[in-house]
């Protein structure tokens, strides 16, 4: 049977059945995400936690002594690593590592490259986390933004692992249109990856924030009250990175006044976007030291 024909509800249910079969997050991350969430737990509660857990040990010990942070000599306490990264840096990377560990060494999509996926998720990350800053976001909280824009497309993979062909023709029809990404999704397969997004967010309890900017983030009116400024400026910092022409995660369509509402929304205007110009380049070749230790240990 040709799959072009599928009901758009098969579609919905297949990608249901797809992520019902993805991994849990591991108990050990379950645990991290309790600690880092407990305001009593120290450094020290938090190190037994993460010690139970050779890789992940591995991972925070690695990008403390990376070129991320430039450190001239080297760590190798975990204790004093975690202190160092900070409690939300820790949290960001375990929930970071589970998730793509859980999606590693999947095929690309037939549209775009594993590679310019990632760069732009990164670049979406810097973006987001620069305008937190700018909004006078304390800097532990800053990195919320980062783990958010580097994941806010993850509804993605799941439809082009599914629907390899159905969605290289959502992919190929927006070319050169006026017509986002997610628009033309909905309109071929009854579904976007922002609806696919949230059953992930959800089945792996990343948190109202995180489920939220999964979801909304081409629709920020949608979400609740208490997440409306978070989601907007991942949103805001999704529009910038196409407008930016930073990386290629299937999506081509820059919507100027989506892009004019959302800065009015966060309380920034177009003279950020030269700010913001000068310092992504540098800060993405940053964060490509997270995303490694986060892929590939």
């Amino acid at each position: 049977m040709n799959n072009f024909h599928i009901s758009r509800e098969s579609y919905l249910k297949k990608i249901q059945a797809y992520i019902a079969r993805m991994p849990s997050l591991s108990t050990t991350v379950i645990k991290v995400l309790e600690t880092c969430n407990d305001p009593l737990a120290s450094a020290t509660d938090l190190k037994r936690v993460i010690s139970l857990d050779p890789v992940l040990t591995g991972r925070v010990l690695k990008l403390i002594n990376s070129a991320y942070y430039s450190l001239g000599k080297p760590i190798s306490s975990l204790t004093r690593a975690i202190i160092m990264l900070g409690v939300n840096t820790v949290k960001n990377l375990a929930l970071s590592y589970t998730i793509l560990d859980n999606i590693k060494g999947k095929s690309p999509c037939l549209s775009f490259s594993t590679d310019e996926f990632w760069r732009h998720s990164l670049c979406v990350g810097v973006v987001a986390k620069s305008l937190a800053a700018l909004k006078g976001v304390p800097v532990l909280g800053q990195e919320e933004f980062f783990v958010a824009g580097l994941l806010h497309d993850l509804g993605k993979i799941p439809l082009h692992m599914q629907f390899p062909e159905e969605y290289h023709r959502v992919c190929e029809n927006i070319l050169g249109g006026q017509q986002s990404l997610y628009q033309n999704e909905t309109r071929i397969l009854g579904v976007d990856h922002g609806a696919v997004g949230n059953i992930i967010a959800k089945k792996w309890r990343l948190g109202s924030t995180l489920v939220e900017s999964l979801s909304y983030h081409h629709s920020p009116g949608d979400s609740s009250d208490k997440s409306s400024e978070f989601v907007s400026i991942v949103a805001l910092a999704n529009q910038l990175t196409l407008h930016l022409n930073i990386g290629n995660a299937g999506d081509h369509f820059i919507d100027s006044p989506k892009i004019k509402f959302l800065m009015g929304e966060v309380g920034v205007d177009w003279s950020i976007l030269s700010d913001i110009q000068g310092t992504v380049p540098d800060e993405i070749e940053r964060a490509k030291f997270f995303l490694e230790v986060v892929r590939n240990g």
